[in-house]
């Protein structure tokens, strides 16, 4: 997503959490660091963090990628003392998704589970770009 709104010349604030606790301080598989470093995409930097409720007031928008932490976070939202911004499935960004599908987790599908990921992500990231501007637009008019 950085790589691809740079690259569009939109301007916007993103950090990456899972809902666990089990990689945090980790970096990224290297077979996604590999897939994404093909395609241009500088990973090795990043390390594994939990989402937490500071989350919702940082962020205007939350972002899951599958189902499962869809719901933890959702849960999480009921414990937010202020307002929760709007949660939408990353996939609900691709034109050419079920606007509920998941992001397969890529590990059950070898080196092409993570080039699969990647195209879908990006489609999804694509789209969510276009949704960023068109929210944009609508406040600045």
């Amino acid at each position: 997503m950085r790589h691809l709104a740079g690259q569009a010349g939109v301007d916007v604030v993103l950090d990456s959490a899972g809902t666990g606790s089990w990689h945090v301080g980790e970096p990224p598989d290297p077979r996604t660091v590999r897939a994404a470093k093909k395609r241009g995409y500088e990973l090795d930097h990043l390390r594994g963090r939990q989402f937490g409720l500071k989350d919702f007031s940082d962020f205007d928008l939350i972002v899951p990628m599958d189902r499962s932490n869809l719901d933890a976070i959702t849960r999480l939202a009921k414990l937010c003392s202020g307002p929760v911004p709007p949660i939408r499935m990353l996939r609900s960004f691709d034109p050419t998704s079920d606007r509920d599908a998941d992001v397969p987790d890529p590990y059950s599908g070898g080196a092409r589970g993570f080039e699969d990921v990647l195209d879908i992500c990006e489609r999804a990231c694509a789209g969510l770009i276009d949704h960023v501007r068109a929210q944009r637009a609508t406040v600045a008019s």
